[in-house]
């Protein structure tokens, strides 16, 4: 048995750590950011190939007290690097996080961890350097409270990058993080889905893979691959294991829009290569089903209106960082009271950094969960069970926003009344 790390945002830890266990694995530990897990030598490549909301999976190699860089040293000398790679192998130590050690120079532990690696292997292998003329190997390191945590990387790029999305467009949402906001949600393929916000479509087409029940890793290559001890014949009857659990007998009803014509195309382009992933994946099993991908429309949102008395609005509307400024953001937040009227009887899931973003909106969310999306700090305002809490402007001093101290807002904003003024199309049943 071997113990692995998956990494994830901080935050998602639970939702990993379900996915882990849904896995068949058993969970030994978690950390922000990280979680811990038991496996076999299936789970290398499986945990890579299936976990929709792991950014990376590492092999733990050993994890031991150092308190001087002798104790480091010593600790990284007695790992069996020799097993883990080749003779040509370039290996880097791509990243050292240190909390409360007295070892707390990264760019020191790092020397240090690179030096014990090399000197191990060129004992072993009988040469006098490494001529790092091979694939590239990564190894990462903790240290935390004088724990060294030694990891083996054996994703590559990070699992976010799934291999279907040819355009991200502008501050793209990561799919792990997408992923991670449909189990949040507690989405299923029955219910109707709808982002009107759809960017690069990143929320519709994991939407889809999940429905689909189509593993995320099917589109790309990990660096476990590279590995001596990949065993490539069990890895390719994996794949074939799970292109057999692709369904195609579900209905399911996944769609996007976008005020940008530009950005409704793109994500058509890249849903449909997610679907063709799919697709080869199907014709591995000599199966010529296929995955229908998700439908995208150019729309404003107001201009929306729901096409089934219940379902789910999730998006990543513009947080006022990369795309435009704090201002608009929330002149945005503003008009998208129209959405919450044009889709009653729905839930709403969104996800922005914005700190101001419920006092905007007018309606304050009945379950929050931070989530860090990349290098930001994001909040994800879930409305659900039917229990949307409207707040609006009031002279009653008794008035629920008011005893929170919270700030109100006009329902008529000059930003729903822009578009309102400037949308001759009526509403669009998507």
């Amino acid at each position: 048995m071997n113990t692995l790390v998956a990494l994830c945002p901080v935050g998602a830890e639970k939702i990993l750590g379900n996915e882990i266990k849904h896995l068949g694995y058993k969970l030994a530990g978690n950390a922000p950011g990280r979680v811990f897990f038991e496996g076999d030598n299936d789970a290398m490549f499986k945990a890579n190939l299936c976990l929709r909301t792991a950014d990376r999976v590492f092999l733990q190699m050993a994890k031991y007290h150092a308190e001087d860089f002798d104790q480091l040293f010593d600790g990284v000398y007695n790992i069996p690097w020799q097993d883990y790679f080749k003779k040509d192998s370039k290996i880097t130590i791509d990243k050292v996080r240190c909390y409360r050690s007295k070892l707390n120079s990264e760019h020191a532990i790092q020397s240090i961890v690179q030096k014990a690696v090399y000197q191990k292997l060129t004992e072993r292998f009988h040469m006098s350097s490494m001529p790092e003329t091979g694939n590239e190997s990564t190894i990462r390191v903790y240290m935390d409270q004088d724990e060294a945590l030694i990891l083996l990387d054996l994703s590559g790029l990070p699992l976010h990058k799934r291999g279907y999305r040819v355009d991200g467009g502008i501050a793209p949402l990561r799919e792990t993080v997408a992923a991670v906001l449909l189990q949040e949600m507690m989405w299923r393929r029955k219910t109707p889905l709808h982002d009107p916000f759809c960017g690069s479509g990143t929320i519709a087409i994991e939407a889809a893979l999940y429905a689909y029940n189509v593993a995320p890793g099917f589109g790309r290559r990990f660096a476990l691959e590279n590995l001596p001890f990949y065993n490539q014949a069990r890895a390719q009857e994996i794949r074939r294991i799970e292109a057999e659990k692709i369904r195609t007998d579900v209905e399911v009803r996944i769609t996007g829009s976008d005020i940008s014509n530009e950005a409704v195309e793109r994500a058509k382009k890249n849903a449909e290569y997610a679907c063709v992933m799919a697709g080869r994946a199907l014709q591995s099993i000599g199966s010529d089903a296929k995955v229908i991908r998700p439908d995208f429309i150019q729309a404003d949102f107001v201009e929306l209106s729901a096409p089934y008395e219940n379902g789910l609005i999730l998006c990543n509307p513009p947080y006022g960082e990369r795309i435009g400024d704090e201002e608009q953001a929330a002149e945005l937040y503003k008009g998208m009271d129209e959405l919450w009227n044009s889709f009653k009887g729905w839930e709403f899931g969104i996800i922005t950094s914005h700190k101001g973003f419920q006092e905007n909106f007018g309606h304050y969310a009945n379950r929050l969960k931070d989530i860090k999306a990349g290098n930001l700090d994001t909040t994800l305002y879930m409305y659900t069970n039917g229990s949307k809490t409207v707040v609006r402007d009031s002279n009653n001093n008794n008035d629920k926003a008011n005893r929170a101290g919270r700030t109100n807002y006009s329902k008529k904003s000059n930003y729903s009344e822009r578009r309102n003024n400037n949308s001759s199309k009526g509403k669009v049943r998507y």
